[in-house]
Formats: structure tokens, sequence, C-alpha cells
């Protein structure tokens, strides 16, 4: 098992526990529209951020598999070119994928140590430059969404549709 102290403040880290806001109840109750808005003097609509995150999720859990999923030429690949989703069952498959890759993500948290200490070999050059290991994996997709779903709850904000449904900080 892994080490219980490690294990249990990643899995709460990656649901949003402590000073970070839940990626999942940051986009509860947007509705599609609100999530394709890009307010004045901002880069990305909701949308754009949370297919962002999903994307990486999705890309660090194929590498910890084994799969080597190509690496993106340009940032941009990395979002949708549309602020918008096509539609509402769009926005709605993307916020519950952003559920289950979290879900992945923490059951491979609580995983052996063994399984955590694995070097995850790198598929694109810039992977060598930092540690990847299966733990250190997970603790920058941490840091990721967690930088993410705070420009979520901006633009929220910036949207006149903060706090979520089940509350947040308005301060």
């Amino acid at each position: 098992m892994a080490d219980s102290t490690n294990a249990a403040a990643l899995i709460e880290l990656l649901h949003g526990k402590g000073a970070h806001t839940d990626p999942v109840a940051c986009v509860a109750g947007i509705p599609p529209e609100a999530a394709g808005r890009v307010p004045p003097g901002t880069p990305h609509s909701v949308w754009q951020l949370l297919w962002h995150m999903n994307y990486w999720m999705d890309y660090d859990l194929r590498r910890i598999r084994g799969e080597a999923p190509p690496y993106p030429a340009h940032n941009d690949e990395s979002f949708p070119a549309a602020p918008a989703p096509p539609s509402a069952e769009e926005w709605q498959r993307e916020v519950a994928r952003l559920g289950q890759l979290l879900a992945d993500c923490a059951a491979l948290a609580g995983a052996a140590r063994d399984v955590l200490e694995c070097e995850v070999p790198p598929t694109h050059p810039s992977h060598t430059q930092r540690s990847s290991t299966v733990e250190a994996m997970l603790w920058q997709l941490v840091a990721h969404n967690s930088y993410h779903a705070g420009q979520i709850a901006l633009l929220r904000q910036a949207l006149g549709i903060w706090p979520p449904p089940g509350g947040g900080d308005t301060w």
C-alpha cells in the first residue's frame, strides 16, 4: 500500500480539498452557453479549460498505462479551437469525463508504493527534464488541475455565475 499520508493528501488534493477548489464542483451547474463565453481580456472559455484539463489527465494516464500518445507540437493543440462546446450533450460528457479521470487518478494514488515509484518512460524530450514516476506525474496533475480550476473559478466570477451550486469561497 502507498504511504497513507502521501496517498491521502494526493487523493484529497485531486478532489480539491484544503486550499484547492474541487474541479468537478467548479464546473457544476454551468449552462453550456455560459461555458463557451470568453470574458474580455481572457484567453479561454470554461469549456476550453475543462477540455484542456481532461486532455492532459488522459494523456498522462495513457503514458502511465504504457501507451505512447503523441505529444502536441504546440500548446494550442491541447485546447479545443472553438470556445463553446459543440452541444449541451458534449458539455455534459466532458464534465462527466472530468469526474471519471479524477477517480482514475485517485485510484492510482492509492496504489502500492512500488507502483507509485515506477518510472514512466519518456515519450517526448520534455519528459526527461523532470521526474516521471507515477507519483510525480500525479502530483503534477494536481498542480495543473488546481491552476486551471482557479482560472475556471475566476471566469465564473467574471460571468456572474459564481459560486457553483454546492457553494464556494466568495471572498
